[in-house]
């Protein structure tokens, strides 16, 4: 048996037709992976399509390519080699250790890169300056010096056909599903009539914020239809100044290969965290991290209740990564059968 607290079904990944558009409803997910076994798992229920996924970032109305390539460098110093990008980075490098966010970044791709491409958009989606925010968070940032300006390297890419809510109806073909249902509201009963639960939301709600409250990273979608075929002629768009509110526009029928004489648009605009807001990323900070070590260790002592996902893990996932760790877990409990 599935519950959820939604009235529908897939979770994050929800779609729903709009003006015969796939509108996903909670973000953009874009499914890629070099997994084949993942891979084959999906294309089991559903087709994909070839979409390979680019990035525009939008810094007050000049455009740049997403990730780093020679089109960005190119745009932005006029350069036309590798050997030119090169110098002008490590000409603007920060050669000390770095302490916070800012000086992580520059380390890495320079000044420019960092204040055209990195610190405005960095600094909406946190909600704190990046002299505040530790280094750790950015380990590193892709600088590709080739005319290369695909997202992802993984070898299978694509998006759904018919959206990602077929892909749900197909697993749970056969399912017990009880939507409009709270695990925490009918807990008892929930729990009584389970031999074993898999538990994908908040680790800390679970034990009743034993340990303090973790933070997330919760998120605004505002689903604008406009009377146009095409709005921006691209999927994603990410708006990198400070001075404007939100952080990416997303024209869903760049994903699907839809066809309407109209568009659907999602602005997305980060949220400050509150304890009863819809959570979307955990916060991976140093003080986060050490209080969900603690969590861990009531996780790891339970018998019949499995964490996964990004709030029961409290760790970032994709779908690909997800759909390996839930087919890993069902060959590891297999095996102890």
């Amino acid at each position: 048996m599935v519950i959820d607290k939604r009235s529908h079904i897939g979770g994050n990944c929800y779609t729903e037709k709009i003006e015969n558009i796939h509108v996903q409803k909670y973000g953009a997910h874009i499914f890629h992976t070099s997994n084949k076994e993942v891979w084959d798992y999906v294309n089991k229920f559903i087709e994909f399509n070839n979409y390979r996924h680019h990035v525009i970032a939008n810094y007050r109305n000049i455009l740049y390519s997403l990730p780093f390539n020679m089109w960005t460098f190119n745009k932005m110093w006029g350069v036309n080699s590798p050997e030119q990008a090169k110098e002008i980075i490590q000409s603007q490098t920060f050669s000390g250790t770095p302490e916070n966010l800012e000086e992580q970044s520059i380390s890495l791709v320079g000044q420019d890169l960092y204040e055209i491409l990195i610190k405005g958009y960095t600094e909406k989606q946190w909600m704190k300056s990046c002299k505040d925010l530790p280094p750790f968070i950015i380990k590193r940032l892709p600088v590709r010096y080739t005319y290369d300006n695909n997202y992802f390297f993984d070898k299978y890419q694509g998006m759904p056909k018919n959206g990602y809510t077929e892909l749900f109806e197909k697993l749970l073909d056969g399912i017990e599903v009880r939507l409009d249902t709270d695990f925490f509201e009918n807990r008892d009963y929930l729990e009584s009539i389970a031999d074993r639960i898999i538990y994908t939301g908040q680790v800390d709600k679970f034990f009743d914020y034993k340990f303090g409250d973790l933070e997330y990273r919760p998120l605004k979608f505002e689903h604008e239809v406009l009377d146009t075929p095409n709005h921006q002629g691209h999927s994603v768009i990410n708006f990198t100044d400070i001075n404007v509110p939100y952080t990416r526009i997303v024209e869903h029928k760049h994903f699907f290969e839809d066809i309407s004489d109209k568009t659907v648009i999602t602005t997305e605009y980060p949220v400050e965290w509150e304890k009863d807001a819809e959570p979307y990323y955990p916060i991976n900070d140093k003080s986060n991290s050490e209080m969900y070590s603690k969590y861990k260790e009531l996780v790891d002592s339970q018998d019949r209740v499995i964490f996964g996902g990004r709030l029961a893990e409290y760790k970032y996932y994709d779908m690909h990564q997800v759909i390996e760790a839930a087919l890993n877990k069902v060959k590891e409990i297999k095996s102890k059968l």
